[in-house]
């Protein structure tokens, strides 16, 4: 019986501490951020960076358009970075309709910033297909990870706004022999 007693006491001494641990007021405030506003790391964690397609579509999802939009507002605020577009595919179909999917879904993506403010001569793209996976298994959870367009600051804030150009397309370079 005594150890009984003891056990439900050492129970209980656990749990109230535990729940002393927890107790919030309410007055506390939330730690403050160390992301410095219009950096690469405020881009990434705060706006998002990618965008995902389905199955053999160029077309923006919704969740893609709220990701965009955020981008495209915080692009207009920072206007000394450009960006590339790197467009992602899955393998699941050959090398040249990939590249051709990967075009459409670069321009889409592109042609959603131009709409929402971002100047033209600030955004290039590339299509990588299938050579830059981020998962590789033959499943429906990997194919969904590489179908994608991740933005990609390529300016430094402050510096001098870069020249009117024509929009780029890149082609990847060549991979490097295995051997």
């Amino acid at each position: 019986m005594r150890r009984i007693f003891r056990i439900g006491a050492v129970i209980s001494a656990v749990l109230t501490i535990a729940a002393c641990g927890s107790f919030r007021t309410g007055d506390e405030t939330p730690p403050a951020t160390t992301v410095p506003l219009g950096s690469a790391q405020d881009f990434f964690v705060n706006v998002g960076d990618r965008v995902f397609f389905n199955d053999n579509l160029a077309d923006l999802t919704p969740t893609s358009i709220e990701t965009l939009d955020r981008q495209a507002v915080w692009l207009v605020r920072y206007a000394s970075y450009t960006v590339t577009i790197e467009v992602h595919s899955d393998e699941k179909i050959d090398k040249a309709k990939n590249m051709a999917l990967g075009n459409r879904r670069a321009q889409a993506v592109r042609n959603h910033l131009l709409g929402k403010g971002v100047p033209a001569q600030r955004v290039k793209f590339v299509s990588y297909g299938r050579e830059r996976r981020v998962s590789t298994c033959n499943d429906l959870s990997c194919w969904t990870q590489n179908r994608r367009a991740v933005t990609v600051l390529d300016g430094v804030p402050g510096a001098a706004p870069m020249a009117a150009q024509p929009p780029v397309h890149m082609t990847p370079p060549p991979r490097a022999p295995r051997g």
